[in-house]
């Protein structure tokens, strides 16, 4: 059964427990929402899904009864007592990490992608390697703090995931969809685009959310593109990361004029209106 804002909060105040603004606690209770969010998701039968921020557990009790085994990474142990009753009939199907799911800003925690690589998996056209993660999903409603660093992470490091539909800032949503010359384009647009199909699900008002953010939240589904537009989208973040801390100069002055840039790419053009084609472009000829 869907959890309600009631039951939220009877949840918490029987651990004598209230939401913690330091890990970024709102607790999304709006059912319309989470069906939409289960509906972009796509899960398959047997499917992995990496869950950040799980809380009280009613996202994971949603994707737990669609049939996904899930991966969940907590940092709030206070919430632990909570999550293993309600969860725990569902066995090695949920896994919980207690911690942060990065171990720095550019790198996924190693428990995590140890939980990642050896969950159950029912499909058996997946070939386990040692070295890598089964393929999975991101679904959650992250902390608005580590947004762009996990999905940068992930999209770049992690090609195991397979898609991400995330709740966020609507600010951060707005920089990721961003297209060139606008003020939220920027190296969140260039890298995430490169990588992933990027659509905007809906918007979420403050009223979604117990206690209410001061900002407005969008949902956004980010499909992992069969061929991306880099082959070394390391390469390309750290150009691009280089260019648009100086967005407002020319290119030729960034790069040098001792050598022509790529056909088609004006060396007096700012970086802020090239296109995330033309950054793949410049990323393979700097290379």
């Amino acid at each position: 059964m869907a959890q309600t804002l009631t039951d939220i909060k009877n949840l918490l105040a029987g651990h004598g427990l209230y939401p913690k603004k330091r890990f970024g606690q709102n607790f999304l209770h709006d059912g319309n929402h989470m069906r939409r969010i289960m509906e972009a998701a796509d899960l398959d039968e047997g499917g992995l899904v990496l869950e950040v921020g799980p809380g009280t557990g009613a996202l994971s009790e949603r994707l737990l009864e669609a049939g996904a085994s899930v991966v969940a990474v907590e940092i709030d142990r206070d919430m632990e007592p909570i999550l293993c009753d309600r969860l725990s009939s569902h066995g090695d199907r949920f896994r919980l990490h207690i911690g942060d799911v990065l171990e720095n800003k550019h790198t996924l925690n190693p428990a995590v992608i140890e939980l990642l690589r050896t969950a159950p998996c029912s499909d058996p056209s997946v070939i386990r390697d040692p070295r890598s993660t089964i393929p999975f999903k991101l679904i959650a409603n992250l902390p608005y703090n580590i947004a762009s660093p996990l999905l940068v992470n992930l999209a770049v490091d992690h090609p195991g995931m397979s898609a991400a539909v995330v709740m966020i800032q609507r600010e951060v949503a707005d920089r990721i969809g961003a297209s060139p010359g606008g003020k939220d384009y920027g190296p969140l647009s260039v890298i995430l685009q490169a990588i992933c199909e990027v659509d905007r699900v809906g918007t979420l008002s403050p009223e979604c959310f117990w206690p209410r953010p001061k900002v407005a939240s969008a949902v956004l589904r980010l499909v992992r593109r069969d061929n991306p537009l880099t082959d070394d989208p390391a390469a390309l973040s750290t150009l691009v990361q280089k260019l648009f801390q100086k967005r407002r100069k020319q290119l030729g002055a960034i790069l040098g004029r001792e050598r022509a840039l790529p056909d088609g790419i004006d060396p007096n053009a700012r970086p802020e209106s090239l296109s995330v084609e033309q950054f793949v472009q410049l990323a393979r000829w700097s290379g």
